[in-house]
């Protein structure tokens, strides 16, 4: 069905072919998938600073956890899929509308902008700690060294089929990989490569990496969503790309059931077959993020795509809300870090704290302000979240009529 939605000659090639310009072309449902995954991104940050077993207990732990709690982190397994699965259709796109190597080369500087970022800018937002003694390799991080390296094979001439295949085969086959650990050599690179799971590595004195997004298969998440944007070309119509929406996260969705029902492959994480059990309920969905295996993605993917086919329907108001913050994702992204930490540091200090008891809590873990079974409800935490969404959407909303307004800075066009 992928396979066969990707053009044989793209796009972009036929235009110059035929000498005619290529229109700007922007599909409002990705920019409103995109927004829904922030605002629910937010949710599992605020849960992470506030919520009071944050730091000292999983809530997809079937023998700790509770329904509301469970289903509040399980949502947000689709953040992570999304925003690299379309940051793939996005640059395929951007690729209507430029040629190979100025697409390639722009790629590869804004993967490379947005490591930079992660080191620098994010990492100091999620520590507060201006030594930066630690410096957690996540998401944005993993789709900037997948931007470096997909704008490479761009730059190489893959065709989008060819990245469809090797993207589909690093996620059908990541798993059969071993793993391995280590602070020199090949358990290093594995870790970095495949395995990381919040491994940390000693690069100076007292300084840290910590590995929580091992980039391969997040780099071909990135190319399979690649191959996936000639659905939202502009020779791609309505009904046809509601049809292979539909049919690939059907066939994503039926493959996790089977997979995960019969135990076969695809997942480190056992569950126990009890259908009278909730805690059978909550280990059958409770599949492996870090690093992201095969059930993992189907599940998450699966619904993503079914999100994708929903959201060309909505009503407008909604549309237009989730759209903002879409069209500034990362922009929104910066923010809703520094917001959130900010906020933790004034409950903190707010409950009677004081900074010597912060800067001891970083002996525990590396996030200034919070210290692990010091916290609040989860209601609370929903609370926040609605106060940190209303509190960024007008900022969000001005900066995009910002951009709006400015196309000829350039730097827009990487935050």
């Amino acid at each position: 069905m992928l396979w066969d939605a990707i053009p044989r000659i793209p796009l972009p090639l036929q235009a110059m072919q035929a000498g005619t310009p290529i229109a700007k072309h922007r599909i409002s449902s990705i920019d409103v998938v995109r927004g829904l995954a922030m605002i629910l991104m937010a949710l599992d940050h605020v849960r992470d600073y506030f919520h009071i077993d944050a730091m000292t207990s999983d809530p997809l732990d079937p023998s700790t956890t509770n329904a509301a709690l469970y289903v509040t982190r399980w949502v947000t397994h689709l953040c992570a899929p999304i925003f690299v699965f379309l940051s793939g259709t996005s640059i395929y796109l951007q690729g209507l509308r430029k040629e190979r190597p100025a697409l390639a080369s722009f790629v590869m500087r804004r993967g490379l902008w947005l490591i930079v970022a992660e080191w620098f800018i994010i990492s100091l937002a999620w520590t507060f700690n201006p030594f930066y003694n630690a410096l957690p390799l996540q998401v944005i991080w993993a789709i900037g060294i997948s931007m470096v390296l997909l704008g490479l094979l761009l730059y190489l001439g893959t065709t989008a089929k060819w990245l469809l295949v090797i993207g589909a085969a690093v996620l059908l086959l990541h798993n059969a990989v071993p793993t391995s650990g280590g602070e020199t050599g090949p358990g290093w690179f594995m870790d970095l490569l495949l395995h990381g799971h919040f491994v940390p590595y000693e690069f100076l004195p007292n300084h840290f990496f910590i590995i929580v997004y091992p980039f391969l298969p997040w780099t071909a998440l990135m190319m399979v969503g690649y191959a996936a944007g000639s659905w939202f070309a502009p020779d791609c119509g309505f009904q046809k790309r509601q049809l292979y929406l539909l049919r690939t996260s059907a066939l994503l969705l039926v493959a996790f059931f089977v997979l995960r029902g019969l135990r076969l492959y695809g997942d480190p994480r056992p569950w126990v077959p009890d259908p009278w059990s909730a805690q059978s309920l909550f280990s059958f969905f409770n599949v492996e993020k870090y690093p992201p295996s095969l059930l993992y993605l189907c599940a998450t993917l699966g619904i993503a795509l079914l999100l994708l086919r929903i959201a060309e329907n909505i009503p407008p108001n909604a549309e237009r809300v989730l759209t903002i913050f879409g069209r500034t994702a990362f922009f929104y992204y910066i923010l809703h870090l520094y917001l959130i930490h900010a906020l933790r540091a004034i409950a903190f200090f707010a409950s009677g704290q004081d900074v010597q008891s912060a800067l001891d809590s970083m002996t525990q873990i590396p996030f200034l302000f919070v210290i692990p079974g010091d916290g609040f409800p989860l209601w609370t935490v929903y609370l926040v979240w609605l106060l940190v969404v209303g509190l960024l959407y007008p900022v969000c909303r001005s900066y995009d009529l910002y951009k709006t307004q400015h196309p000829q800075k350039r730097w827009l066009r990487y935050l």
